[in-house]
């Protein structure tokens, strides 16, 4: 039904099919965490291309050197005892990992449950305020008004994050809206907003926008072309570079 028509509702199923409304939202969660549907408010939709969105675990395993390049040079820019937003990015996991090996204290607020399990299992200083709301499986994160609330509720020095996509005239997008409202919070309520991106995300656009760059107190592009940084420092973006361990060997 989905593939037909594009959508589906929860009412239209419990009357296809004779099914509770329960029943029906758990097995659109399920579509969802598998990247066949996105949900909506009473039913799903086929991801676009400009939606679609990758599981955070199949994620965490794609251009890893980048990542931990990128993970490395954000973690360098963090001081002892600051507050730091994490959001619910795979790169943002590697740099959660990069500033816990460093052992130095500091808080760490996130909507990442495997930056939460990370931070609360590894030894060290670093405390955790942890985000809730409504769980996205497919991110492994907490979206939602209660996720947003608990972010406008608290201030931080600086914030980490990743998108699906940065525009050519300087817009951060993501694939999910409500992963959008929760990015823009986090940006509006620190004082520094690094976001990290590693070339491919310059020819990619997600579904809903969260903020421009002027926002942005820098960009960390790890694997991005010479052309393509001289076009983001043109657009008024503060950008960068980052070298993978390869790169800085050859």
């Amino acid at each position: 039904m989905l593939h037909h028509d594009g959508e589906v509702t929860v009412a239209l199923l419990e009357q296809q099919f004779g099914v509770s409304s329960m029943t029906a939202r758990r097995d659109l969660a399920e579509l969802e965490r598998q990247g066949i549907a996105r949900r909506t408010h009473g039913g799903a939709v086929v991801p676009g291309v400009a939606a679609h969105e990758d599981s955070f675990q199949h994620r965490l395993g794609i251009d890893v050197a980048l990542k931990e390049a990128l993970a490395v040079a954000a973690a360098a820019l963090v001081a002892p005892h600051e507050t730091v937003y994490i959001d619910s990015s795979s790169t943002a996991w590697f740099t959660a990992r990069a500033i816990v090996e460093k052992r130095v204290p500091l808080t760490i607020v996130t909507n990442s449950i495997p930056v939460m399990e990370l931070v609360s299992s590894a030894e060290g200083n670093v405390e955790l305020i942890g985000i809730g709301g409504s769980m996205r499986r497919l991110t492994r994160s907490f979206v939602g008004p209660h996720a947003v609330r608990t972010v406008l509720e608290h201030f931080a020095d600086k914030v980490f994050l990743s998108v699906k996509g940065l525009t050519a005239d300087g817009i951060l997008t993501d694939a999910d809206p409500l992963e959008a409202e929760v990015k823009r919070a986090m940006i509006s309520r620190a004082e520094e907003a690094t976001v990290l991106l590693d070339g491919s995300k310059l020819r990619a656009r997600g579904l809903a926008a969260i903020t421009n760059a002027d926002q942005l107190a820098c960009v960390l592009a790890a694997g991005a072309a010479s052309d393509d940084v001289a076009a983001m420092r043109a657009a008024g973006i503060r950008v960068r570079p980052v070298q993978a361990e390869e790169e800085r060997k050859s």
